[in-house]
């Protein structure tokens, strides 16, 4: 199978994960100097960027050229989750944080979670339709992007603080933003999946009813 552009971008920024997860390790370092352990993190910040815009880009490519494919649909989503993952999970931890800025478990747990959950909910919605039913729906499209924003923003928080000392609040305003779009896309999702199963059931009754 020929991958096209769109395809091909969001398997570039699958792959950038790794470096994006090296260099927020290296942030936190003793035994780097300050100044490197900071080039750390804006290398980080640059890929971790990189990896957002790419995100948007391409959505827009694959919907321009008419090449929405089932890969990508399938790829793109799980491109955002392991990148989100990794991100709430580096930055919470005493290795990845940002000093001062330290995402909370919590908001970690309610986003995590919420991809867990849909992870479950698509295996459960499998094994009792057998079809792979991937959808998308605008209040998922904000919650992913409110965690990029999220994280984005913790990321250069201590260059922006000193320039707005009120910073922190920005964050904990978007931290819990993103946390309450996560488990309301999460509720939502729930709700399309056993109308979903529900009326895949309603079908398989009417068919065996046709049949006899």
């Amino acid at each position: 199978m020929k991958l096209n552009w769109a395809n091909r971008i969001t398997i570039i920024r699958v792959l950038l994960i790794a470096p994006f997860v090296i260099l927020m390790l290296k942030i936190n370092e003793q035994e780097l100097d300050e100044s490197l352990r900071n080039l750390m993190r804006y290398f980080a910040t640059a890929v971790f960027l990189f990896m957002a815009l790419s995100d948007a880009l391409d959505g827009f490519l694959a919907r321009k050229s008419k090449q929405v494919t089932k890969l990508g649909a399938f790829l793109d989503p799980m491109a955002d989750k392991l990148l989100m993952t990794c991100a709430c999970l580096l930055l919470a931890s005493n290795r990845g944080h940002i000093e001062n800025f330290r995402l909370p478990i919590t908001v970690v747990v309610l986003i995590i979670g919420k991809d867990l959950f849909l992870l479950i909910g698509f295996v459960i919605v499998y094994f009792i339709t057998f079809q792979i039913r991937i959808t998308t729906i605008l209040i998922g499209k904000i919650a992913t992007a409110l965690q990029l924003v999220m994280v984005l923003s913790v990321l250069v928080a201590p260059e922006v603080s000193t320039v707005i000392p009120s910073w922190i609040w920005v964050l904990r305003t978007l931290w819990w933003s993103a946390a309450g779009t996560a488990i309301l896309a999460t509720l939502i999702y729930t709700r399309s999946g056993s109308r979903y199963i529900a009326e895949h059931e309603n079908k398989n009754e009417n068919n065996n009813l046709k049949n006899k």
